[in-house]
């Protein structure tokens, strides 16, 4: 006889709530996370150059530190650190990462660790990034290298009052560091209070300088370098700087008016016209001098004809102006040639360059989804400590995606999608004949092909200090 559906209704309802004494987690995939981090074998050189900073030996090692804020970091569950204080209670979540649920470092630990931090040891990340950057480069082997330069605005306008948050240009306080960005990674940064301006000092110049050099040492000393910018970087003093080095840049300039009454006066016919899927611009190429400059440079000035399928009437068509110094016969021009991008050196293909330069402001939006841009110190040399190591998990995770996580989630997915899919996973650990053993459900298991990924995670490729 067939049960009533209230019957077999009844049979499914929850009657009462029990304590388990399993080993479980909600994070099983940060499993496949620490297990890639270890094998990248970094946190030693972490140690080896951090580890002044373990004052005894009762404290967590240095490479035991990193690792449980890196993964504090990429786990993203809680912007605060005192969520460290719960995760010391989750043995299940110590299980998932590795450690012994007795090593789990407290907050007030995590926040004497970042406040031990003198300048240089701070400084000193940004050497990380960039043999990190090398780490991908000699993997990877790019024959031509874009770079992009720009701020980032940090809003901090609602924290308690910290050091080095002053008003910035988007009209909110907050902290203002200039970063360099490779794809989807950041590559090099200066943490800075709210008030510099993007091009500040000679900021800009000696992070290119010195990016330069390390590439050319440690990868290729004939591989093409292009570095994209926008108009808040338009200087002749940095322009001068890159066609030094030997390099390209394609940079937003300014519309002033000796441009604007030129731009008027030119015939339709020397006009020309770029075409990209539903969007049309026209370009007009010439040789620029602005007032205070020692030579003519390339100059494209362009505005779109087309927003969508929608015609854009004249005076509602928005005006950019670009300067280069790519397709005037500089080195720069032989080696993209070499490259096969001979095709960069046009005006269409310069203002293609400039249009990716959006596409790489992409990171910076991926890098806010990561972490909150609220920092949690009062005082500014804990922050900056912070700030880097969020770069530095940043990092990882986006190497984390490329090298083993390729297959199940697109290398171009934000960090919520990453936590939704792969890390948020339930996992039961168990210790029998000897082996520690992770267990997910079947769905999970055939969804992510958890196998395949396992062995990604137990052969990257290996991180060497150049």
């Amino acid at each position: 006889m067939a049960s009533s559906p209230s019957q077999s209704q009844s049979s499914l309802q929850i009657d009462s709530v029990e304590m388990t004494t399993d080993t479980l987690t909600s994070r099983g995939g940060m499993t496949l996370f620490v297990r890639y981090l270890r094998n990248i074998s970094l946190m030693n050189h972490l140690d080896r150059h951090f580890g002044r900073l373990r004052k005894s030996a009762k404290g967590a090692p240095i490479a035991e530190m990193f690792k449980q804020i890196i993964c504090f970091c990429v786990d993203g569950t809680s912007r605060h650190l005192t969520y460290f204080d719960h995760l010391m209670e989750d043995e299940g979540y110590a299980r998932g990462i590795e450690t012994d649920p007795g090593e789990m470092v407290s907050s007030h630990s995590v926040k004497r660790f970042f406040k031990s931090f003198s300048w240089p040891l701070i400084w000193f990340f940004r050497q990380v990034l960039q043999q990190l950057f090398l780490w991908r480069l000699n993997h990877l082997k790019p024959d031509v290298i874009v770079l992009g330069i720009d701020s980032m605005v940090m809003d901090n306008d609602e924290a308690v009052k910290r050091h080095g948050v002053q008003p910035t240009y988007k009209k909110v306080k907050g902290f203002h560091p200039l970063q360099m960005t490779w794809g989807r990674f950041i590559v090099d940064a200066v943490f800075r209070g709210g008030k510099k301006h993007c091009n500040h000092g000679e900021t800009v110049a000696k992070m290119v300088c010195h990016i330069v050099a390390n590439i050319r040492s440690n990868y290729r000393a004939d591989v093409p370098i292009v570095i994209l910018l926008d108009s808040g970087f338009f200087d002749q003093k940095l322009f001068r700087v890159f066609e030094k080095l030997g390099i390209g840049y394609v940079c937003g300039g300014k519309l002033n008016k000796g441009v604007k009454a030129y731009v008027k006066s030119v015939e339709a016919a020397c006009w020309g016209r770029l075409n990209k899927g539903d969007q049309t611009w026209d370009y007009l190429e010439f040789g620029d001098k602005g007032p205070t400059w020692s030579k003519y440079r390339r100059a494209v000035f362009c505005r779109p004809r087309y927003e969508g399928r929608q015609s854009l009437l004249k005076f509602a068509r928005p005006e950019t102006i670009l300067y280069t110094n790519l397709g005037r016969g500089e080195r720069i021009d032989g080696q993209l040639d070499l490259a096969g991008r001979e095709r960069w050196l046009t005006a269409e293909g310069v203002i293609k360059l400039a249009h990716r330069r959006g596409r790489e402001e992409l990171v910076h939006r991926a890098l806010k989804d990561f972490r909150s841009q609220e920092l949690p110190f009062k005082r500014f040399s804990p922050n900056a400590a912070f700030y880097y190591v969020i770069l530095l998990a940043f990092f990882l995770c986006e190497a984390f995606k490329e090298d083993v996580l390729s297959k199940v989630v697109p290398v171009e997915a934000y960090p919520t999608t990453l936590r939704r899919k792969v890390i948020d996973i339930a996992a039961k650990i168990v210790r029998t004949g000897g082996k520690t053993i992770l267990k997910v459900t079947a769905v999970v298991w055939n969804r992510l092909d958890i196998q395949t990924l396992w062995g990604r995670s137990s052969h990257p490729p290996a991180f060497s200090w150049a």
